[in-house]
């Protein structure tokens, strides 16, 4: 009797204990994933983007005198809203390609405003590049071409956009440097200041 009863309490403290170990990986797994959402959501700051002085001096205060800035409607984009996916899956691989640019800031690559304009094109292509292999997502955020209303756009526009959209185009195509400026075109007179050829800045059609 003695025996069954120990047998029993040994039972209960096993079932106890476990059900304790499973409460706790569970309260664990709250307080890291809450964390680690929190740190997410803190990285996905206007003031964090800008808290180099790389962006801060160079391409926030371009973006300062632009549309996405201040606006009549007074809807402001800021810096993650273009440059950091919404979906999850698609914002950790670019939270992990980011890891590149921190390098880079530690390097100081680009530190000095004569660095930054020296890559400007190769950094210009690199998220151009991105937005075009994405369709413009981060773009389509806010400006979803599938509630366009072209009765009251500019017929100039309007054309446009059901143009570009039909030879498969997106937006990014178009509009570049609308947030930031531009690098520098090759105009092919005079010296050579390694420009970029205006097929970079408007590629060709994609063929059927």
């Amino acid at each position: 009797m003695s025996q069954n009863n120990n047998g029993g309490g040994l039972w209960r403290r096993l079932r106890g204990a476990g059900l304790g170990f499973v409460v706790l990986v569970f309260v664990a797994g709250i307080v890291f994933w809450g964390g680690f959402n929190t740190a997410m959501e803190w990285t996905n700051r206007e003031a964090f983007c800008i808290s180099c002085h790389e962006m801060e001096e160079n391409v926030f205060k371009e973006y300062r005198n632009t549309i996405h800035y201040a606006n009549r409607s007074g809807v402001r984009a800021t810096c993650p809203d273009c440059h950091v996916p919404k979906e999850w899956t698609h914002k950790i691989i670019r939270k992990i390609k980011a890891s590149n640019e921190v390098w880079h800031h530690l390097l100081g690559s680009i530190d000095t405003p004569e660095k930054f304009n020296a890559k400007r094109l190769q950094l210009a292509q690199n998220e151009w590049r991105r937005m075009q292999a994405n369709d413009s997502r981060e773009c389509r955020n806010c400006h979803n071409y599938a509630y366009f209303d072209y009765t009251i756009q500019g017929r100039r526009s309007g054309r446009m956009h059901q143009t570009g959209f039909e030879e498969g185009k997106t937006c990014i195509d178009c509009h570049k440097g609308i947030a930031h400026s531009l690098p520098a075109v090759d105009q092919d007179i005079g010296t050579d200041r390694g420009g970029a050829a205006p097929e970079v800045f408007h590629p060709p059609a994609k063929p059927d």
